[in-house]
């Protein structure tokens, strides 16, 4: 499926009421900027889930691969996830079921998707693709998934293996051309397959040579994706030489600094959100260890959480002074408005 056509099948989910709420988050955004004061009027636009924190690599910047969370390992229940859909069903138009972990060690991942297509709703998870044996990759086709985001982080085994620890390249591409075989024969457009590329020093010599692969397995549509370094200061061996790649410049001094201007705004504060696998509520997905929780969907519902005095004083500290919020020390994302 083409460029095009995933953007088709996403605009086949609006309805008057998700436009409707759109508006008026985008209006919110704007007023709030304009007048350096945090309103909110309307429901999220997108969110992220959390499967399971659980993950079977060991990636050298991930909190997962890492296992250097302070937060419990654990997996998503499935009453928890059906009361937030519920919830939001009417309003959510995009559903990324990723934040950290790999989706497919949840033992009911496909069925987390399919309670959301049946709503309607956009779906998405990225993967490592270990998971994706034949039946699992049926499943998944099935499932009603709308796209599906596979990381191949080098095109041989030596350099793929270099970041993504403990990983094999030959399990991504069979799990991925699994997907492609399925696609075919139960002639569905769905999901659409990327394959995203985390360009780092080891493999920065391999873009072009990852693109040809993709159109060998038929995936469609490759993805560059910036690297966060938590230690970028004084430099890493992971940073790419081709600037156009990296989050971060060298200064005259030698240190790096990130490229990132941090302007007291962040869109999106106003159109999304993440939920970790036990229902807590943090702001987006730069808070990978759940520091600024802002309210659990275990003790109360969304909107209470949403339209919440943490989250006020969350949006209001952010149009004072973003700068002062750690999470955002090291993020490239968050003030252009989301298409």
């Amino acid at each position: 499926m083409s460029k095009w056509q995933d953007q088709r099948n996403f605009l086949s989910k609006l309805s008057v009421p998700r436009v409707a709420n759109a508006s008026r988050i985008l209006g919110s955004y704007y007023q709030s900027r304009l007048n350096q004061q945090p309103k909110i009027s309307g429901l999220p636009i997108s969110l992220s889930v959390e499967p399971t924190t659980a993950c079977n690599l060991r990636c050298p910047e991930c909190p997962s691969g890492l296992r250097s969370f302070s937060r419990p390992t654990g997996k998503l229940p499935m009453d928890l996830y059906r009361q937030v859909i519920d919830e939001l069903q009417e309003t959510l138009l995009y559903l990324l079921l990723y934040f950290q972990g790999e989706p497919y060690l949840h033992p009911q991942f496909l069925e987390l998707v399919e309670q959301a297509a049946r709503k309607n709703i956009y779906t998405a998870t990225s993967t490592n693709a270990h998971f994706l044996h034949d039946e699992a990759a049926r499943q998944t086709v099935a499932s009603g998934l709308d796209r599906l985001i596979i990381s191949i982080d080098g095109t041989t085994q030596e350099t793929y293996q270099s970041y993504r620890i403990g990983g094999k390249l030959d399990k991504v591409l069979e799990g991925a051309n699994n997907v492609v075989r399925w696609k075919r024969k139960l002639r569905s457009r769905t999901p659409h397959i990327i394959f995203q590329f985390l360009v780092v020093r080891p493999n920065e010599h391999q873009i072009e040579e990852v693109k040809q692969l993709a159109e060998q397995v038929g995936v469609d549509e490759v993805k560059f994706k910036t690297a966060q370094i938590y230690d970028y200061q004084q430099g890493s061996p992971l940073i790419p030489t081709q600037e156009k790649y990296a989050r971060y410049r060298q200064r005259a001094d030698g240190s790096y600094t990130i490229k990132n201007k941090l302007l007291d705004h962040c869109w999106k504060m106003w159109h999304s959100c993440v939920m970790t696998w036990d229902g807590r509520i943090v702001p987006c997905c730069f808070d990978k260890d759940a520091h600024h929780v802002l309210g659990s969907v275990q003790d109360s519902s969304f909107r209470e959480v949403w339209y919440g005095e943490a989250y006020r004083q969350f949006r209001a500290q952010l149009l004072k002074s973003r700068q002062q919020i750690d999470i955002c020390q090291n993020c490239t994302e968050g003030t252009k408005v989301w298409a």
